[in-house]
Formats: structure tokens, sequence, C-alpha cells
């Protein structure tokens, strides 16, 4: 099994958790020890610890997630039933690949038993193994990046932090189903970079789109099967990485709530932060971010794609050629749009399916103006 690859918690991490009162989070969590390995059946939230950075030139210290460890289980849980387990880590293997695949089979494995793994990673490629975790799955992915840039990388470039999409897009079995960017900065990405955002009929939001209206992020996390979020996206000033700086970015209370939209999706099964220098104030950062994520998952509806569409109020709109269906969950208030099933060419759909959608969508189309992402969905689906 993938659970091999783990190494346990050190013991000087273990001996410094007897110092925590019971209300910490540190005591609420069971750990992999070197004579225990927890009782997975129990667990809905595990946290691994990936201490690979060689997909990054600007990383200089990722070794080790002590200082991390010891920030987050300071702090108090809220009123959470949620069980968490730290797995421990995963260590560099001989070559960069080899810690892909145990990262792969170790994130295959837990989604398998309905746990969502959060990575504390290294360089962000490991995003292409969360990834490929779903292969087993034999079902179509969506990945959201907090990200200031694609990654898309050059052509002939190897694997890195900076092109692993590349890879996805490229590779073999394509499951790819759609990509979305929250956060991107225009002058990190070159005009092609963008155009083939376009023509592969993904999505993108600008960092100050998103700045000035956080919650139009929130339909795109309910659709996401995986998250990673690269620190870099957060400015300097909010992360304290002075290494790679970066003078704009989100601050701190908007990665955090953007960390909570991705727990709170019913759909999100993997959660990664990379691109941290392990320092002191990055820790601190880290540690809210996954805090919000927990607290998220708490209040998870499970809502589509696991309830019944017999709880939701129907909305059929007339445009053009069209009619949009719009559903209305009378549990929570959010909304989804219908694709429908399209029953020739290569059809990437096995039915009608919902798609995540705002409020402010359903206003546009009862105005006659598209959904882009529904327009999106749609070629993609054909295509």
């Amino acid at each position: 099994m993938g659970f091999d690859f783990l190494e346990p918690i050190n013991e000087e991490i273990l001996g410094w958790l007897k110092s925590l009162s019971s209300q910490q989070l540190g005591s609420k969590v069971v750990f992999h020890t070197k004579e225990e390995f927890p009782d997975l059946d129990k667990i809905k939230i595990a946290l691994i610890g990936v201490l690979e950075n060689r997909g990054s030139d600007a990383i200089e210290n990722s070794g080790d997630l002590s200082v991390i460890r010891q920030e987050l289980y300071s702090v108090f849980p809220g009123n959470w039933a949620t069980t968490i387990a730290d797995l421990g880590d995963i260590l560099p293997g001989n070559s960069k690949e080899d810690t892909y695949f145990a990262l792969r089979k170790v994130v295959s494995d837990l989604i398998r038993k309905k746990i969502i793994p959060v990575i504390i990673g290294g360089s962000q490629d490991l995003t292409y193994s969360m990834y490929r975790a779903y292969d087993e799955l034999e079902q179509m992915v969506n990945l959201v990046a907090i990200d200031s840039k694609f990654d898309f990388g050059k052509e002939e470039e190897l694997m890195s932090g900076n092109s692993y999409l590349s890879q996805m897009i490229i590779d073999e079995p394509n499951n790819l189903f759609n990509f979305c960017n929250i956060g991107y900065q225009t002058y990190y990405n070159s005009q092609e970079e963008i155009d083939l955002i376009e023509k592969l009929f993904f999505d993108a939001y600008r960092l100050g789109e998103v700045s000035n209206n956080i919650a139009i992020a929130e339909p795109v996390f309910r659709d996401a099967d995986i998250v990673s979020l690269d620190l870099n996206s957060v400015k300097s000033a909010d992360s304290g990485n002075f290494v790679s700086f970066a003078p704009n970015g989100f601050n701190g209370k908007e990665i955090c709530a953007l960390a909570r939209y991705a727990g709170i999706s019913d759909k999100v099964t993997t959660f990664g932060v990379f691109n941290h220098h392990n320092s002191h104030q990055e820790a601190v950062l880290i540690t809210q971010i996954i805090w919000y994520f927990i607290e998220g998952f708490q209040y998870r509806s499970n809502e589509y794609p696991f309830g019944s569409r017999e709880n939701y109020i129907k909305y059929s709109v007339p445009i053009d050629n069209e009619t949009l269906v719009f559903y209305k969950s009378d549990k929570t208030d959010r909304w989804w749009i219908e694709i429908p099933f399209v029953s020739n060419g290569n059809n990437k759909l096995k039915r009608n399916t919902l798609l995540p959608c705002s409020y402010e969508e359903y206003l546009g189309a009862c105005n006659q103006e598209l959904p882009e992402r529904w327009w999106k969905a749609q070629r993609k689906n054909v295509l």
C-alpha cells in the first residue's frame, strides 16, 4: 500500500505535543508514530508533508515541517466533529519521479477511503501527482489553482513547478475536464498563455476581479476536485516570504476565505499548499489556511453531486434558441445551471450534469446574457 512511503512524525514534535492543553488542536489529532499508524476508518482529513522541492529553484528550505506543525497544533479548533490524522511525511526519492509515484499512491489510497488528503508540499509540480492519483478512479477531474501564474512552461521544459499544467494537458490518459486559475497577475503571464486558456475553454480570474468580489470564486471551488494553492499568490507583506518577493497578491484574509470555500465544497477531495520556504511567518499563514479549510469542511452541506434534485427549486430561462435550466437549493440558497447531455460528438459527460453558478449569473441570463462558464463547459463537452 501507498502508506508504506510515509515517515512517522519525529520524536521531538511528539514530545512537544505533550505540553499542549487538551483544548488545542494538537491534542485532538491522531499521529503516525514509530509504534502506531492511525486507524483510517475513523479519519476524515489526513495531513501529509511532502519534502520535495526539486521542482523549484526558488525554494531554499522545505526540508522539515516542524515549524508548521508547531504553529498548526498550537491553535484551537472550532466546534468541529471532524476527525483528523497527521500521517507524517513523504521523503524525497532518488529522483523527483520517485516522489511523484509515492505521493500518487498515497493520495489515491486515501481518496478510495473517502479521506481528504491535505498536502503541505514543497514545489507545486506535486500537483501533477495529485491529479494522477485520480487515474485509477476513472473520472474526469477539475483542478483549481490559486496562483499568480498559469504554470504552462515551455515546450521543451522538464516537469517543474512552472510547467506542471502543460504535462496535465499533454500526458495520457487525459482526464482533465476543467482548469481554473484564481488570482493570476497579467504581467507574470505571456499573451500566448492567456490566449491558450481561452482556446482550451478554461477559466481564469485576475487578482483584481477576485479581490473586488471574492464571492465570485465560490462556485468555481464548488466544481473542483483538486485545489492547489501557491503561496506566491499571497503578497509578501502578508505571507512573510521575502525570498520570492511579491509586492501584489491576495492578503491573509482573502487567502483564508478562498481556503474556506475549498473546504466547504462538497466536491473537493484533495487540497495542497505549495511553494513555502518554511519560515516562521509563512508557517503562521499556512496554519490559518489549513484551519479555514477544515472549518469549511465541517460545514459541508452534502448537496450536489451527492444530493437529490428534489431539494432544488427549478427555474427555466429562455435565451436565444436555448432554454437554460437553473436550480436553487432550498437548503443553502446556492445556485446551479444544467449542462445538457449531447448525444452526438465526443461527449465527455455521461448524462445531464449541474454546473455551480451564482445568483448574479441567473440574473444575467434573465437579461439574455449567456453565462460564460456555462458556454465554456458546453464547448468542452462536445469537442
